[in-house]
């Protein structure tokens, strides 16, 4: 009887053996199968974004012609509706005639509160473009279509040359010259197109009368 009990015990035993060794592997892998492999790394960009390849900014430069407004707050006798005359100035009440062309109106801002002091006490100035009057860039020699290109927003050296036609068969594009007017006289921008076209160095954007010499 002892012997038949310790039989049954041990037939037991091993169906139970058996139950948790088939049926565990299933639920092992069933987990294993459930749980999602790991996300792949994706490489992250490194340095400042747009380092190598946004051109900077140009801001709008007064050019003769161009049609402002000066609030000077809480001073209408001050406020004005000027226009920028050939010679690049405007006349303000009581500071008489000052340069406006070439500079931004932030900069002209800046340079009608300074004379304002003397007179006014912490003058708060804005300058407003109200219409600005397009001006002209010049690009002549090896181009295709030499002549004036009107700036009519931010335009670079290479931009112009495009507008220009391009090259013709010669042209000597590493030694193009930028020819600009300033207070102390002409001053001459070397600029080579083909590291442009690479994009080495710094976008040139012109000025009002810049003239692009192709040799």
């Amino acid at each position: 009887m002892k012997l038949r009990n310790s039989r049954h015990r041990a037939s037991i035993a091993l169906t139970v053996a058996a139950l948790i060794a088939f049926g565990a592997g299933p639920v092992l892998l069933a987990q294993r199968q459930a749980t999602p492999p790991p996300p792949a790394r994706v490489p992250v960009p490194t340095g400042t974004a747009g380092s190598n390849s946004a051109p900077l900014s140009s801001d709008y430069r007064l050019g003769a012609g161009d049609k402002l407004r000066i609030e000077v707050y809480k001073d209408p006798q001050l406020s004005q509706s000027l226009q920028v005359r050939p010679d690049g100035k405007i006349t303000m009440p009581l500071i008489g005639d000052i340069v406006a062309v070439e500079l931004t109106p932030i900069e002209l801002r800046d340079r009608i509160t300074g004379a304002l002091k003397e007179y006014v006490t912490n003058p708060v100035v804005t300058v407003i473009v109200v219409e600005a009057v397009a001006s002209n860039i010049y690009v002549m020699g090896e181009v295709l279509k030499p002549g004036p290109i009107p700036l009519q927003g931010p335009l670079t050296a290479l931009q112009a040359i495009a507008m220009a036609g391009g090259f013709k068969d010669f042209a000597n594009t590493k030694n193009i010259r930028i020819l600009r007017r300033n207070k102390s006289g002409v001053e001459t921008i070397p600029f080579n197109y083909r590291e442009a076209v690479r994009g080495n160095g710094t976008p040139i954007y012109l000025r009002s009368g810049d003239t692009v010499i192709i040799p």
